[in-house]
């Protein structure tokens, strides 16, 4: 982390400090804000494949969403979803094999995150923002998802009749919402009586425990045929959260475990492209 950002962070840890003397109740609501807004929006150039992209403008719960299609004639639809902080930019090298074999690709920054604007973006919202595409631009059976947006597609695929007709794939998936928010508590260095009240904004604001949101437990409802990648080195998304689900021998998951990759350079490798792209 360069010092700029380390100081700004010692002056957001010193806030919470200051606040969590004064409220709990406040310091956690203010902690569960800051877990949802990202501190980072990637606006980088567009690629050239996305340049030629079909624009899709929309507004979602009040925020501006920014989406491109390619290849609109086709009746076989795949839907890109990336992570917290990232964008569908990044996903550039997926675009044009995925046109060579016929799809129809959907790719859309999810609310608070590259073109499209918004403060914030939690689970519940991301499945959301998949249910209306597939309504709007579906329906769509095929997914690439990475990080939050894996999380987020295995909460509508759940909730989804008959989804054993698609096709997933997981990139490094969020696989427990705990693992991010005990992340969030040793970064901000909140103690136990905050962390309780964090989990209670979460009931409230979510009408489910912060247990919920978990693949571990939609994957019991998922009958669509998943891909999973993930690496050793992970120290985003550890694979100490997938080993029980891999231990489970779901007969509709496999899993890919490499080493070296890491949360985001997964999503990058070119064998790791070339595995997705000859799944679909």
């Amino acid at each position: 982390m360069a010092l700029p950002k380390k100081l700004a962070f010692k002056y957001v840890q010193l806030k919470f400090r200051l606040l969590s003397a004064l409220s709990k109740k406040q310091a956690a609501k203010k902690a569960f804000q800051f877990f949802c807004t990202p501190q980072y929006k990637n606006k980088k150039q567009l690629p050239p494949i996305f340049a030629k992209a079909e624009k899709l403008l929309f507004t979602f719960h009040g925020a501006t969403v920014q989406g491109y299609r390619w290849n609109v004639t086709s009746a076989k639809k795949l839907l890109i979803l990336h992570g917290f902080e990232s964008s569908v930019l990044n996903f550039d090298r997926y675009v044009r094999p995925l046109i060579e074999k016929g799809f129809c690709v959907l790719a859309f920054d999810a609310p608070a995150h590259g073109r499209s604007d918004g403060k914030r973006l939690n689970i519940l919202l991301y499945k959301d923002l998949i249910n209306y595409v597939n309504q709007q631009f579906g329906p769509v059976t095929n997914f690439i998802a990475h990080s939050m947006g894996a999380l987020a597609l295995s909460m509508a695929l759940e909730e989804w009749q008959r989804n054993e007709k698609c096709k997933a794939v997981f990139i490094a998936p969020a696989t427990e919402t705990t693992t991010a928010a005990n992340a969030l508590f040793r970064r901000l260095k909140l103690n136990k009586k905050i962390q309780e009240q964090f989990k209670k904004v979460i009931m409230k604001e979510a009408g489910a425990p912060i247990e919920w949101f978990s693949i571990s437990r939609a994957a019991q409802q998922i009958k669509a045929q998943v891909l999973w990648f993930h690496d050793k080195e992970d120290n985003v998304t550890p694979l100490s959260d997938v080993v029980p689900i891999i231990e489970r021998h779901l007969p509709n998951f496999t899993f890919k475990i490499s080493e070296g990759l890491g949360h985001r350079r997964i999503y990058r490798d070119s064998e790791v492209i070339k595995a997705v792209i000859d799944f679909f």
